[in-house]
This record gives structure tokens, C-alpha cells and sequence, in this order.
């Protein structure tokens, strides 16, 4: 991999200063932030092999570092919660390195910072963050998509960063960015040859969301977990206490990180806190036909108290 210059960015309430290129984040240093994160270059061949075995699989774990190795693309180390390393494998495998980073990378440095990292999108609505959970394929950047062609703004794709800022669940916003497959595109009327695919998922698209991006702190008032099933209906209830903890706990982005980094407590105690304070819906769309503009109207229904906007 070719060094770029030092570069400076802000993203899921960091300073990110980094070796490697990375177009999807805003640009630039701000004061008001919790810390710093670096992202470096380095060969991390000898310390994989020292670490791994055949026992621990692509991922290394301790309470002061994480480790994985992707075949053919890099090792990653994330360590103290501040700093990425990159040891590319192969050249030219910058946009897959640049996935890894602002994925698994960035989702285990949430997890060092205890902030917990929820896997979905997440909305401004009326001031307020809605997060949309689910399943891979259950739509959620879809759904998404539908309130932002509403005016509504993102917060965050993929990744969901939520942290207790004076006793209240806030969520924090990551890039002005959006995953979306080339059907959903065609839904919205959008043509997939105005933006770049996703490296080797070549019928997903990487979407600039320029003037819709949520850029503050917002607090969450509520997690909307969609499932898919065949039919016609599309049905909303609220969950208790007991599923809403299984919900977000199946839905923390690489869930299978908690237990070996030691945070099983942390995590349980949180997930309750959180519910204490906002509500969960289970949101169940049916296969059999394009539906995420119902869904939108159903959500904005459920968060007027039964009154469409």
C-alpha cells in the first residue's frame, strides 16, 4: 500500500489522524471530541504468528488489543482504544482495508471506549436518534433511505454509536455515508452508475448523503428491530424489557467480541439501562412487495402517539 500524507478526520466522535486515505469521513480537527484514534502502517506478520494458532481463528483477543487477519487483504490491530495498524497482505487492496477500518476496526474501538456499537442505521427525527436494527437483508438501509428521501437525516449507517451522556442514551454520528444495494437504488429512483460500488460487493453502492447528515450528538429515544416474513401485513408491537435486551444484545455490531473482551457486565448493564429509558418495536415487513415507504409512515405514526405527521 502507497503512504498517503497524514491526514486529519472526524468521525463517531474522534479526531482520526491517518496514514491511509479515507474519502468517506469529513475532514479536519475539532476541539469538542472525546480523543484521538491514529490509524498507521506497520508489519504485523511476526506478532500474528506469534499470537495466533489454530485455537483462536481470525480473531486475537485480549483486554488490551484486538487482533484479526483477512486473507489476502490485511491484519488489523486495534489497540487501547486509539490506534488502528494496518499490514496489508496483497497491493492494491485499499478499498477492502478501507472497509475493514471503518467496520470491524472502528466497531472494536467503540467497544475499548465503552461505547456500545449497535449494527443499523440510525435517524433524526425531530431532534431526536431512531435506530433501525436487524438481520442482514432485513432492509434496514433501505428503510433508512426512506426517511432521508423525506428530509429526515442520518446519523449513522451500519454502525450505531451509543454512549450515556448525563444519564441520557445519546447517540454520536460516524460519516455522511449510505450502504445501499442496486435494487434499493432502483426503488428510489436512484442510478447506480452515479456512485462507487462497495469493492467486491459490486451491486452495493456507496452514497454520499452531503446536506442530510445528522454531524451532533443526539439523544435516543427509540430502536425499531426489522424482520422480514412472507404475507401481506405489517405488523409493530412494542417488546418487553426481557426481549428488548436480547434484541440489542443480538444486535451489538460483532456481538461475539463482549465475552472475550471481558465486557459481558458492562454490556447486560447497559443494554437495561438503555431500555430504561427509550422503547423497542419489533417491525415486521412482508417479502412480497416494496414496503419501505409504509414502514416510514408507520414509524412516524408510532413516534406522534397514533397521529400521522
Amino acid at each position: 500500500m502507497k503512504l498517503q500524507n497524514i491526514m486529519s478526520y472526524q468521525a463517531f466522535g474522534f479526531n482520526i489522524v491517518s496514514e491511509i486515505d479515507l474519502p468517506e469521513l469529513q475532514q479536519g480537527i475539532v476541539s469538542n471530541v472525546r480523543g484521538q484514534i491514529t490509524i498507521s502502517i506497520n508489519n504485523l506478520s511476526e506478532m500474528w504468528s506469534e499470537l495466533s494458532d489454530d485455537c483462536t481463528g481470525p480473531f486475537v483477543v485480549s483486554k488490551e488489543y484486538i487482533m484479526f487477519r483477512v486473507e489476502g487483504v490485511a491484519i488489523f490491530l486495534i489497540k487501547d482504544g486509539n490506534a488502528i495498524v494496518v499490514s496489508p497482505l496483497q497491493p492494491n487492496r485499499e478499498d477492502e482495508i478501507r472497509l475493514y477500518i471503518l467496520g470491524t476496526c472502528m466497531g472494536a474501538i467503540l467497544l475499548q471506549n465503552n461505547i456500545l456499537p449497535l449494527h443499523g442505521s440510525v435517524l433524526s427525527i425531530d431532534g431526536k436518534a431512531y435506530g433501525i436494527v436487524g438481520e442482514c437483508g432485513a432492509g434496514k438501509s433501505t428503510l433508512a433511505r426512506a426517511f432521508i428521501k423525506k428530509g429526515y437525516k442520518l446519523l449513522s449507517d451500519d454502525l450505531i454509536p451509543v454512549t450515556f451522556i448525563n444519564n441520557i442514551p445519546q447517540v454520536i454520528p460516524s460519516y455522511p455515508y449510505q450502504k445501499l444495494w442496486e435494487e434499493s437504488l432502483a426503488e428510489f429512483n436512484m442510478k447506480s452508475e452515479n456512485y462507487l460500488p462497495i469493492v467486491y460487493r459490486e451491486s452495493k453502492y456507496s452514497v454520499p448523503m452531503e446536506d442530510l447528515f445528522e454531524s451532533e450528538t443526539i439523544p435516543l429515544a427509540g430502536i425499531f428491530v426489522l424482520n422480514k416474513q412472507d404475507g401481506d401485513n405489517i405488523e409493530l408491537k412494542e417488546l418487553n424489557s426481557i426481549n428488548a435486551i436480547q434484541e440489542i444484545s443480538e444486535h451489538t455490531y460483532r456481538n461475539f467480541l463482549i465475552q472475550r473482551l471481558g465486557l459481558l457486565n458492562w454490556h447486560f448493564q447497559l443494554s437495561a439501562k438503555i431500555i430504561e429509558n427509550i422503547q423497542v418495536f419489533k417491525l415486521v415487513r412482508p417479502t412480497s412487495r416494496f414496503t419501505a415507504n409504509e414502514l416510514t409512515d408507520v414509524i412516524i405514526k408510532e413516534i406522534n402517539g397514533g397521529k400521522s405527521k
